[in-house]
């Protein structure tokens, strides 16, 4: 199976659909193990990117939150929420088959602090300084909750 073409056609319906233009396939050993459209529009979740979706799928499907023998492919480069998200699962290869240079003349991302062309630059500055209003306030008793989290799984 082209498993490319499988992402580009699953985008495409999900466009006719009235979604956005983003799918993921995830495979294992030349099979789909899971896949998603963007589903963002249709369910107005700002975290219902198809990479989330699909990943989210697969793992539950294999019973992991590891994908390392997997091979993801997505319509476009990531975003930076998916990009983690390809990150913590970690797969053997992610595919992307086009670039934001390539479809920025067609999308748009317009959300009040992320702009996809300045987003990493961004990600860069100390906390104080982001667009996105962060305001650190200390609790002590947080802690306890990762104290107790080792007690129980440090053994």
């Amino acid at each position: 199976m082209d498993f490319v073409k499988r992402t580009i056609d699953l985008a495409l319906k999900n466009v006719e659909e009235g979604g956005r233009p983003f799918a993921c396939v995830v495979t294992r050993d030349g099979e789909i193990i899971a896949e998603s459209p963007n589903l963002v529009a249709q369910t107005n979740d700002p975290t219902a990117h198809a990479e989330v979706l699909a990943i989210r799928k697969a793992c539950e499907k294999l019973g992991t939150e590891h994908l390392t023998d997997c091979e993801i492919y997505i319509l476009a480069s990531p975003c930076p929420m998916c990009l983690g998200a390809l990150y913590y699962c970690s797969p053997q290869k992610v595919v992307f088959i086009t670039t934001r240079k390539d479809y920025a003349p067609h999308y748009i991302d317009n959300r009040k602090y992320f702009e996809f062309d300045t987003f990493y630059d961004e990600y860069c500055k100390p906390m104080d300084q982001r667009r996105l209003p962060m305001v650190h306030q200390e609790d002590k008793e947080g802690l306890k909750v990762y104290e107790r989290w080792s007690e129980l799984n440090n053994k």
